[in-house]
């Protein structure tokens, strides 16, 4: 058996007791105290772990951990400790390991992920891997947008020779190899308000004219390129007799191919009222570029190898719609490899769940990976 799977597969039960410990601290985003309690839960594992130095870096979010190389950079582990679960759903549904799953709130996006990473560098260091030459990064907001985090995420990436995203697999423990460049824009429409029943005609109904976009808008997306823009949420009006001032309609937006941004910011910001009097305002944009698959061929045809050399299987790569931090890193020119974590299902749902068999490979795959990475 492979060393790294030795190892890994040695310490499960550690790390099935670390990813109960992480789970346990609940860390909804935007709940500062909460997320930084968490925050220093994933540090005071990291030291225990690797002995490396974890520095909490404050943010408006809370405060993110990173781990800076304190040789040549060559590897970051990248992932966020945030989760969309409100506070008290841990209540609802403690952190459980039955039947070779564990559950609970975050456990598969991202703690598993989180775990996972910390032990690689541990097994890498017992191994004989200068760890010095890792640095990682968990993020307080990503689940939110990365508002406060992109440019911590990107100066950390800057001179890396590869970001290993541990965010988790895609179906089957597939590796993520390419990412949609996701955001969302909000698009408020102001009329003027009338008796509906008595003079609807001094009225300026903001209602129809969200209806003239709502059209509009969902004739922007080119699915033969990946591009989908689509209307999601819809908002106007006050009382049934009233001609509604104020409508809004939020529209979320996903590329594949990076000129496709341009465009459809450019589209959604030259929106144009139909409805006399009306008047528009277009806000947001496509704030997570696309993570191109060229960038991840490197790393994934090394993952490949890496994989085979552990137990001989083959592992596949998958394009996926959601945005990681992992986009940004791309976007920057650094090869970038995700769904690195956990393999399981049931992101930010109720049935959130991993298998706890598969930790020991995912974890000998990382370390196998960052080993030939800092190796050159």
């Amino acid at each position: 058996m492979h060393p790294f799977l030795v190892a890994a597969t040695e310490s499960l039960d550690d790390a099935v007791v670390d990813i109960g410990r992480l789970v346990s601290v609940e860390s909804p985003s935007r709940d500062v105290d909460r997320v930084a309690a968490s925050a220093r839960c994933v540090a005071e594992l990291i030291e225990r772990e690797t002995g490396l130095i974890a520095e909490l870096v404050d943010s408006s979010a809370g405060p993110h951990v990173v781990v800076r190389a304190s040789s040549r950079p060559a590897v970051l582990f990248l992932g966020h400790h945030d989760t969309v679960h409100r506070a008290g759903s841990l209540d609802e549904r403690p952190f459980t390991i039955d039947g070779g799953v564990l559950r609970g709130p975050g456990v598969f996006d991202m703690k598993a992920g989180i775990v996972q990473a910390v032990h690689a560098t541990r097994i890498l260091r017992e191994s004989g891997v200068d760890p010095s030459h890792v640095a990682m990064l968990f993020t307080a907001d990503e689940e939110v947008g990365s508002k406060t985090s992109r440019g911590l995420v990107e100066d950390l990436a800057r001179g890396i020779d590869a970001v290993l995203v541990l965010e988790p697999s895609a179906d089957g423990g597939a590796l993520k190899v390419a990412r949609k460049g996701t955001g969302t824009f909000e698009v408020s429409i102001e009329g003027r308000a009338s008796h509906a029943g008595l003079e609807p005609e001094k009225g300026i109904n903001a209602l129809v004219e969200l209806a003239h976009q709502v059209q509009v808008i969902n004739g922007f997306g080119r699915p033969e390129l990946g591009t989908t823009v689509t209307p999601t949420v819809a908002t106007a009006g006050t009382t049934d007799n009233t001609v509604p001032d104020r409508a809004s309609i939020l529209v979320d937006a996903r590329v594949v191919v990076p000129e496709e941004k341009a465009r459809v910011e450019s589209l959604m910001n030259a929106l144009r009222p139909v409805v006399d009097g009306a008047k528009i305002t277009v806000s947001g944009g496509l704030h997570r570029p696309p993570m191109h698959e060229s960038m991840s061929a490197e790393l994934f045809a090394l993952a490949r190898e890496v994989a085979r050399e552990i137990d001989g299987r083959e592992i596949d790569g998958v394009s996926v719609g959601g945005g990681s931090d992992g986009n940004f890193t791309a976007a920057i020119g650094v090869k970038t490899l995700d769904g690195l974590g956990a393999v399981g299902g049931g992101a930010h749902g109720v049935s959130e769940h991993v298998i706890v068999e598969t930790i020991p490979f995912r974890t000998a795959l990382v370390a196998g990976i960052a080993a030939r990475v800092v190796a050159g």
